[in-house]
């Protein structure tokens, strides 16, 4: 049994040869943080006010769980961005998820009804997650097993309704996290450390918190224990760790990024890097939670907040950070 990503990050953190968390920059970007949650920039609100994302009903649900099924490896080989088109915008990445999922609706496909997407061909998702650019995402059948997997276990178990999942679990995160990778093999992620089994639940902690921000914590969004999530282990929000320098690669990992090499799930590199940035979220975490106190404000912080400040960052400043090479993994995970 793997352990929970926290402990997983600790660990992993403790025996890293090549990442290391810099704690003398954790206290310089606590401050930026603490300064956008004092200015209302951080918030679980801010979920649903842009404009790929649904309003807080039920049905939402299960549009959040169709879009985190799919939430993974949107970058491509030769740096093309795949594009797609919805009302007057052009998106990229996650956002061009959302935008072809919301765009299948549009045209009549009730592409978030398990009973449809579960039966769906490699040629329906092909046409589902069409690129307006004509670049097409990675790892498409994958995509497909993906969906049919999780389409099937919602039929056969939860009466084809993601919101039956989130009321079994009476207001606990980590219920409905233990749900998620219980009941759909595919947000599983998982590898084995040093003899450890470790978790990072990339995509099944940022389902919940997805749940959580787009309900605002309240209603169907509320989870007691919503901070004990950490933060969604990608490739994206480590970048950003290293342009603040929260995180300091070795001279060997440097070279192989900058030269394009990738890095297989599971790699002890990889894993490393994953693991690293959740325990340097929760230190930041930590030292916010201090200041605060020291501030005498009523602020709330989390790791699900200062994940989504980070990963905004880097979409904010792209070109500033593009100058930093991000680590290539090709998976269902992240």
């Amino acid at each position: 049994m793997a352990i929970s990503p926290r402990e997983s990050g600790k660990y992993i953190s403790k025996l890293s040869k090549n990442v290391q968390i810099c704690n003398s920059k954790i206290s310089d970007l606590s401050e930026k943080i603490l300064e956008e949650l004092v200015a209302g920039k951080i918030s679980p609100g801010g979920f649903s006010s842009h404009p790929c994302h649904p309003a807080a009903t039920e049905a939402a649900l299960n549009w959040i769980l169709l879009v985190d099924t799919l939430n993974f490896c949107f970058w491509s080989h030769n740096g093309a961005h795949w594009e797609v088109q919805w009302k007057g915008e052009t998106y990229t990445g996650y956002f061009a998820l959302c935008a072809a999922v919301n765009r299948a609706v549009e045209t009549g496909v009730d592409a978030t009804d398990p009973k449809v997407y579960s039966q769906w061909s490699l040629k329906d998702l092909e046409h589902i997650l069409r690129g307006d650019n004509g670049i097409q995402l990675m790892l498409l059948e994958e995509r497909l097993q993906c969906v049919q997997e999780v389409g099937k276990k919602l039929l056969d178990k939860y009466k084809g309704n993601f919101v039956n999942c989130v009321k079994q679990c009476e207001g606990s995160a980590q219920s409905l996290l233990k749900l998620i990778v219980t009941e759909f093999p595919c947000f599983r992620d998982e590898a084995d450390y040093n003899g450890e089994r470790v978790s990072f639940y990339k995509r099944a902690q940022i389902l919940v918190g997805d749940v959580w921000s787009c309900f605002e914590g309240k209603g169907l969004g509320v989870f007691n224990d919503i901070d004990s999530l950490t933060m969604f282990a990608d490739y994206r929000v480590p970048q950003v760790l290293v342009y603040f320098g929260v995180l300091e690669y070795s001279k060997g990992l440097n070279k192989k990024l900058n030269e394009g090499d990738f890095l297989p799930n599971g790699s002890v590199e990889e894993v490393e890097i994953r693991g690293c940035s959740i325990e340097a979220v929760e230190r930041l975490k930590t030292k916010v939670d201090e200041q605060i106190k020291d501030s005498g404000k009523h602020l709330h912080c989390n790791s699900v907040l200062i994940d989504h400040f980070l990963w905004s960052y880097r979409r904010s400043c792209r070109a500033e950070l593009d100058k930093i090479p991000f680590h290539k993994t090709i998976c269902i995970y992240y």
